[in-house]
């Protein structure tokens, strides 16, 4: 999901070695073009983590012109996607860097090793070689179960939202971030492609994770958080509320007060994107003052997703090799 209001917890993990959840945990489907691992066993500082083998590049999942969207494959790759991060989250945005994140000019946190890291790469950038322009972090629940828990777990209450849905399988999506001059349909578009592809291929059920509008003054962002508390609101099965040391009321406009496409329209692209495939908003918001935002919760099971953007998706999704989309 959006992630800019997440925060950076600051830990350096070049010392882990990169991990993957894949074999060990469920049968790899033989799809050229995901990677192939034959994960070992380690503990680090009391957590386990997956140990790979080398891999095989990946094929694209996708492609619009000279954008491609395929899965990291080493750790160059992840640290090209943190200092992309850095770039979205601290130059262009309003985070406030660490000494630590200062100096390595990446955003860097624990969960990057235990993550996998979809990259948007544009080949025609005029740089020597591709540039990464946009980044999602997918997080799978057993990945999650056997190391650090989910990273959204810091400011809502998950956890009784899993035990509730005990038979569906969880993909935390998070630290998403595109470049400004690439916040286009297309990119988003990739990410898109590559998130429904990688949820097809290892079967998810269920799409979370947290979203961020930019500011802290809720009474200013009254409108959004109004609009998202009565038309997204999820039902009781699918609730989940901000913890109670953080949670900001998100219903600050009575219903009858909010024009919906005004309320639509001011929302960040992601979240807009998120509303129309039919996501699900957790209850109350999080304020994230590293960051200079205010975040929500989006849940999104594949069974509530709007039929004409699976039809659209579905199309392009989960297969090896480089897709045209129009």
């Amino acid at each position: 999901m959006e992630s800019e209001g997440l925060m950076d917890i600051g830990h350096g993990t070049d010392a882990i070695a990169r991990p993957r959840f894949v074999n060990r945990f469920w049968p790899m489907p033989d799809i050229t073009g995901f990677t192939r691992l034959l994960p070992s066993l380690r503990t680090n500082g009391g957590f386990r983590v997956w140990l790979p083998q080398p891999v095989h590049v990946a094929a694209p999942l996708g492609r619009i012109g000279s954008l491609e969207v395929r899965l990291a494959q080493n750790t160059a790759d992840i640290r090209k996607a943190q200092r992309l991060r850095y770039r979205v989250f601290y130059r262009h945005g309003s985070a406030i860097a660490g000494a630590s994140t200062m100096l390595a000019r990446r955003d860097i946190d624990v969960f990057d090793d235990i993550c996998d890291h979809l990259l948007v790469i544009d080949h025609a950038s005029g740089r020597r070689s591709p540039q990464v322009v946009g980044t999602y972090r997918l997080l799978p629940q057993e990945v999650a179960a056997r190391n650090y828990g989910f990273y959204t777990s810091r400011e809502f209450d998950i956890d009784g939202l899993v035990s509730r849905h005990r038979s569906l399988r969880f993909l935390e999506l998070g630290r998403s971030c595109v470049l400004p001059q690439y916040r286009s349909k297309r990119t988003v578009e990739l990410l898109w492609l590559g998130v429904w592809a990688y949820v097809r291929q290892y079967r998810f059920d269920v799409m979370f994770g947290c979203a961020s509008i930019n500011g802290t003054d809720p009474d200013k962002l009254a409108l959004a958080l109004s609009f998202l508390h009565h038309y997204g609101r999820a039902s009781e099965a699918w609730r989940a509320p901000a913890l109670p040391k953080h949670i900001i009321g998100m219903n600050r406009m009575p219903r009858e007060a909010i024009d919906p496409r005004a309320g639509l329209r001011i929302l960040p692209p992601l979240i807009k994107g998120y509303m129309r495939l039919g996501c699900y908003i957790g209850d109350g918001a999080v304020i994230d003052s590293q960051f200079g935002t205010t975040d929500v919760l989006i849940i999104l099971p594949v069974s509530a997703i709007n039929a004409r953007y699976l039809k659209h998706f579905g199309e392009y999704g989960a297969g090896g090799g480089t897709q045209e989309a129009n």
